[in-house]
């Protein structure tokens, strides 16, 4: 696998929430809220990666200020 790969964006198309609900059944429902939970999950462990890194630069250039 390639860094373009890496870049290409997931195919979100089965994540896109419905404006009508009454049309989905409870399990097709329940599916889409697992996918979205699991999307969410993956989202907040890259922000916490990249605020680690921030903090670390931070701190990095802190020092040298110093």
């Amino acid at each position: 696998m390639n860094d373009d790969d890496e870049r290409r964006p997931n195919q979100t198309r089965d994540l896109i929430v419905p404006s009508r609900l009454d049309n989905l059944s409870v399990d097709e429902m329940t599916s889409l809220r697992n996918r979205l939970q699991a999307e969410i999950a993956r989202l907040e462990q890259e922000i916490d990666r990249r605020a680690e890194a921030r903090r670390a630069a931070d701190a990095l250039f802190k020092q040298r200020a110093d």
